[in-house]
């Protein structure tokens, strides 16, 4: 009995590693957020959207204050949407993202080395594998949500190439790239595309240096120095307290 058992268990163990394998958004996947980032739920309903606006999807999710925990991207005949929310659910995403278009048709061609070994082997060749197939373009990107932050900006740090000497140059300040909604930024009025200079009178030059203004000043009003279309300008944030 016991013996049957473990047969039975063994077999279980064998076909889930199978429906791993076949999950290519699964063996795809590649972690983003290096502190092991997941849905603050401990089993979050995992909602899944197809869609074709990649910039503008990763701007909307990060306004609505979630962060990207990694992605899938690989090349494939025809795949189910559905195993994207199956990884999704299994890494406790509170959001996947779904992308897929056309890339082209293989043809029999190139699958030749694959017909070329078949023939050394059994002396035939499948009529299936001279089939053409479509392929197509498939990417995943996976969220969770957040809890509301001390200011609320996602920043970047631009460069430009001078004209004289030709090497890049570290423009001034931060560029927001996205403003989570309901945060002291938010409140504050910044938005997309301003370039943060100065956060309670202390530059910010860096995504860190921004980082340690923010945290010294949690709980504080302080002031904030950034330019907007070139023009110089000021904002009172409410920081949260944690």
């Amino acid at each position: 009995m016991i013996k049957k058992m473990m047969g039975v268990a063994l077999l279980a163990l064998s076909i889930q590693a199978v429906q791993a394998a076949d999950n290519l958004y699964q063996t795809h996947y590649k972690e983003q957020n290096n502190g092991g980032l997941k849905s603050l739920q401990a089993h979050p309903d995992t909602k899944m959207y197809v869609s074709n606006h990649f910039d503008d999807d990763n701007i909307a999710m990060l306004e609505d204050g979630y962060d990207m925990m990694g992605s899938s991207g690989f090349e494939s005949g025809s795949i189910a949407p559905h195993l994207a929310l199956e990884h999704a659910m299994s890494i406790k995403a509170d959001v996947v993202l779904v992308y897929s278009k056309y890339a082209a048709k293989q043809s029999p061609f190139s699958k030749l080395d694959m017909i070329k070994e078949a023939a050394k082997t059994t002396g035939e060749v499948d009529a299936e594998s001279m089939k053409v197939e479509e392929v197509y373009k498939y990417y995943a990107s996976y969220w969770a949500k957040l809890p509301m932050p001390l200011l609320g900006l996602h920043v970047i740090k631009l460069k430009h190439k001078d004209k004289n000497s030709g090497a890049f140059v570290e423009d001034d300040g931060l560029k927001v790239l996205a403003v989570i909604k309901g945060s002291a930024a938010f409140k504050a009025g910044l938005k997309r595309g301003d370039v943060l200079l100065s956060i309670a009178g202390a530059s910010v030059q860096t995504p860190a240096q921004l980082s340690q203004a923010v945290v010294k000043n949690k709980g504080k009003e302080v002031k904030i120095t950034y330019t907007r279309d070139d023009v110089s300008a000021t904002a009172q944030a409410m920081l949260r307290a944690q």
